[in-house]
């Protein structure tokens, strides 16, 4: 497998409406199969298909560039050891996605997160990090010019202050692009824990976001 630059191609953290990443099943199975056969150029074809999404997927929940770098190695790397395993009773961008979401869960409990994340725990330069403003503002052309940036600040910020699995749910949902019976796949929950997180989870960002947007 070769060493791809993991953190050259982010993906933005809060663009929404962005096309179900399972759209190109037949050829992911393909890119699995091949891969499974010990070819690993068919591997690192998958590693840079999913890149730019998983990228923004685990720094959306982390909110930190080097982490998200950390993990995203881990997850290819896992998925690399795992692939012969991989018996596509789901899509692979399920069981990639699924990889992802653990191990970015798992690191946050690690590093203490099991509450909600205030402002106060966010790094206090993050909203002035350029890498951070360019994943944040990319692919915002539909939307008016005039203050998006602060727009897009505030979301994160609000973002932060969700718990892990009401921000992971909002970040797959909102963010990816993907359905409520993939996310359920991916979190091994059921449709109406899906549909019930994000919910609250939108309530609680219309509270966070109700001065501004009003």
């Amino acid at each position: 497998m070769e060493d791809s630059s993991l953190s050259a191609e982010a993906a933005p953290a809060a663009s929404l409406n962005q096309p179900p990443a399972g759209s190109s099943s037949a050829e992911d199975r393909a890119l699995v199969d091949r891969a499974q056969a010990g070819d690993t150029r068919a591997f690192d074809d998958l590693v840079r298909k999913y890149t730019p999404k998983l990228y923004g997927l685990i720094y959306n929940m982390t909110s930190n560039r080097e982490d998200t770098a950390d993990l995203l190695q881990d997850v290819f790397a896992k998925a690399y050891r795992s692939i012969k395993r991989f018996m596509g009773k789901s899509s692979f961008y399920t069981w990639i996605y699924s990889i992802a979401v653990n191990m970015t869960l798992n690191f946050l409990k690690k590093r203490g997160r099991h509450h909600k994340v205030s402002l106060d725990d966010v790094d206090t330069g993050i909203e002035n990090d350029p890498e951070f403003i360019r994943v944040t503002t990319a692919n915002s052309g539909t939307l008016r010019e005039v203050g998006i940036h602060e727009l897009q600040k505030r979301l994160n910020a609000a973002m932060m202050k969700l718990s892990e699995d009401h921000r992971t749910v909002v970040t797959l949902y909102d963010v990816q692009g993907l359905q409520h019976a993939e996310i359920s796949k991916v979190l091994g929950v059921s449709e109406g824990t899906v549909r019930s997180r994000l919910f609250y989870a939108h309530r609680l960002l219309q509270t966070y976001l109700e001065d501004f947007v009003k």
